[in-house]
């Protein structure tokens, strides 16, 4: 289950829409960045701050299922969500094929920032916000940014 602090930085990084918008990448999102599946309908009205919330929590479970099974070694609180934004924004699957995960699962820690700064790209384009982001998420994880204390 994601840690409240975990939901404050992944929907820091995300705001919110009550409407669906298409993502810089073209995806249809609403809510903290919840990415809208086939078959999947919210109303005209949009929704509320809590029902997003009640999403993102959704999908950063999913997003920590797949951590759990992808990185081998033990992480800390701070790592986890540091990676769980990571797979929160880019997918589970962009988390299984990437060099990041590789790197981490080794321990070859003087390559995490290089391989997690290859994931700032959407719609071709690389964007200032996700680079932002990505050096967010690494100082996190290097216990450089202490969201807990």
């Amino acid at each position: 289950m994601p840690s409240p602090e975990c939901l404050q930085f992944i929907s820091r990084w995300e705001g919110f829409s009550s409407t669906v918008y298409l993502c810089p990448a073209g995806i249809p999102t609403i809510g903290y960045g919840h990415a809208v599946k086939d078959g999947e309908v919210f109303p005209d009205s949009g929704i509320t701050k809590e029902q997003g919330i009640a999403l993102l929590d959704l999908d950063c479970m999913k997003a920590q299922r797949s951590i759990a099974r992808l990185i081998k070694i033990p992480i800390t609180d701070q790592q986890l969500t540091a990676i769980t934004s990571f797979t929160f924004n880019l997918g589970s699957g962009a988390l299984q094929r990437s060099s990041l995960r590789r790197v981490i699962n080794r321990g070859e820690w003087a390559s995490v920032r290089r391989e997690w700064l290859k994931w700032v790209w959407a719609g071709g384009r690389r964007l200032p916000g996700l680079v932002r982001r990505r050096n967010a998420e690494i100082a996190l994880f290097f216990n450089k940014n202490n969201i807990f204390s």
